[in-house]
């Protein structure tokens, strides 16, 4: 048994040696996606907040500091900064005043972000499951996600979240196996953090009410509670979450109740003035059908954890018919009930609701995790199908596991292949298709890669650049030598004299081909058969 357990142990700890690995050697080759700089932006502005209100002394001395904003006229104060902040501050001590070391920085610190959120997901599969194992096939189903494996190097916004709020889900586990004020007080500084991120992790709040409450009411034989302790237990959460969401998100300082509440009216008056690509027709941000969601996530998720999450839905719905309360009287079926509620809850709310969203489904990136959880659910019980005595139900299961797991190997696979735009992938649609059907390179990562071609194949000192989508080429000129940031000279596309010599076209809201008076297609960048950056010259 030690043996066995020591074994586990080595697994896992090679399995996240090599993704901290993978991410020292990998986390230089992305480009710079077109919200960072604005990201960037706002956590230099409470950052300088920070300073003025507990370091009041450095701002004199700093030229750099007087000239930030305000953070009273910050447009993005209802956007949560608990990763921003620390980050700009970072890139002030580490990056030496180059804006393009501090983007790789900021990479760095995505990227392990998900590692700690990965780990996150690992504790809570084992605890839900009761095998280390099943936490590790968590861990890599998550990592050999192709969209989410790219964007862990830069999406600080929706990875960073998902990693938080799975850890926040962690602690709401282990605070249910554990009924104590410590894992009360550290759920809560848990949800703090996630709430610190985006406002929409106050749902953990209910989850936590909800998973208390079944603890009460359906106690089982070992959970005998007194009621007065579960309401301290609350106590301790709740100002934990409060006090926690204050102290880091430095827009509440001054008011915090009255500035949560223009927060949050903010966020639920939000509208996205565009319109996005779905199923081959600009639709307003506003006005997308209800399986907008549903669509992205089958598309964009490999289809073995797909159809292995299915069959874990199928497993808890069924446990819950038959079962029904009794369920809640485990841990286990308490776990399997909230992932069910974290899976789902968030998805069918924007659909009521009628949310905006745009650029696929990446704001509910944080039920990723759910889906995962159930995939493995799934997948362990195919495994004891597979073990089974009845002879077609053991065929029928090891032909199923052999099929899924052939794919997710195809899946790695891609994931190779696609390098540096895993975030491209589509699980099973053509590229012709994916072309015409949905948004393709949203974040802009490729103009990394276009604007090195421009500059290395074109020595003159000065270099003419524009494009449909001018702040992707800013983003990514960060990322370009200081000589070649001083030969580049972007030139708005809508000026007529003299235009610029080369054009950057991005295809996200121009899936039909560019017309000829841009120039000759010189450049052309595809991941996965798809066109997602042409690079076109004129004489």
């Amino acid at each position: 048994m030690l043996a066995r357990a020591k074994r586990q142990n080595w697994l896992v700890r090679m399995f996240f040696g090599l993704l901290l690995l993978a991410g020292l050697l990998l986390f230089r080759d992305y480009g710079v996606s077109v919200d960072e700089p604005t990201d960037h932006h706002n956590g230099a502005i409470n950052a300088k907040y920070v300073a003025e209100q507990l370091f009041p002394a450095l701002l004199p001395a700093d030229a750099d500091l007087r000239r930030i904003p305000p953070l009273a006229s910050n447009k993005n104060n209802d956007h949560g900064v608990l990763f921003e902040l620390p980050v700009a501050g970072l890139g002030r001590l580490l990056a030496d005043g180059q804006p393009g070391h501090y983007f790789l920085l900021r990479h760095l610190c995505v990227f392990l972000t998900f590692v700690g959120g990965t780990w996150a997901l690992y504790r809570l599969a084992w605890l839900q499951f009761g095998h280390r194992l099943a936490g590790l096939l968590a861990a890599a189903l998550l990592v050999f996600s192709p969209r989410f494996f790219a964007e862990a190097f830069f999406n600080g916004k929706d990875i960073v979240f998902m990693a938080f709020f799975t850890l926040a889900m962690y602690t709401l586990a282990r605070l249910l196996q554990r009924p104590t004020l410590w894992w009360a007080l550290v759920h809560g500084l848990a949800t703090a953090a996630a709430i610190g991120l985006r406002l929409p992790a106050f749902i953990i709040v209910a989850f936590t009410v909800a998973g208390v409450g079944l603890l009460a009411a359906f106690p089982g034989p070992n959970d005998t509670i007194p009621t007065r302790r579960l309401a301290r237990m609350l106590a301790v959460y709740g100002c934990a979450t409060v006090l926690g969401t204050i102290a880091c998100w430095p827009y509440l300082w001054e008011a915090p109740l009255a500035h949560f509440l223009e927060a949050y009216q903010s966020l639920s008056r939000y509208g996205w003035p565009f319109s996005t690509l779905y199923l081959g027709q600009f639709v307003p941000a506003a006005q997308l059908p209800w399986h907008y969601v549903p669509v992205w996530m089958l598309i964009t998720t490999p289809l073995p954890y797909v159809l292995a999450a299915v069959l874990g839905v199928g497993a808890s719905v069924r446990q819950i018919l038959r079962q029904r309360f009794s369920m809640a009287r485990t841990l286990p079926g308490r776990l399997h009930l909230l992932t069910l509620g974290w899976l789902l809850g968030p998805v069918l709310m924007v659909i009521v609701l009628r949310s905006t969203l745009y650029d696929g489904w990446r704001h509910l990136y944080f039920v990723y995790p759910a889906l995962l959880l159930l995939a493995v659910r799934g997948l362990l019980l195919l495994g004891r199908a597979a073990a089974q005595p009845r002879q077609w139900v053991r065929h029928l299961a090891t032909a199923l596991l052999l099929l899924l797991g052939g794919e997710t190997l195809r899946t790695v696979a891609r994931i190779v292949q696609l390098h540096p735009y895993q975030h491209l992938y589509f699980s099973f649609l053509p590229a012709r298709v994916a072309e015409q059907q949905f948004e393709r390179d949203y974040w802009g990562l490729a103009f990394r890669q276009g604007l090195d071609w421009v500059l290395a194949h074109d020595p003159a000192p000065q270099v003419t650049v524009a494009s449909d989508v001018p702040d992707m080429v800013y983003a990514n000129a960060f990322l370009l030598s200081a000589s070649d940031q001083a030969r580049l000279r972007r030139v708005p596309a809508a000026q007529s004299a003299p235009p610029a010599r080369y054009f950057l076209a991005n295809y996200r809201w121009h899936p039909q081909p560019y017309p000829d008076s841009l120039g000759t297609e010189v450049y052309t960048i595809r991941a996965g058969g798809i066109k997602i950056l042409s690079v076109f010259r004129r004489p």
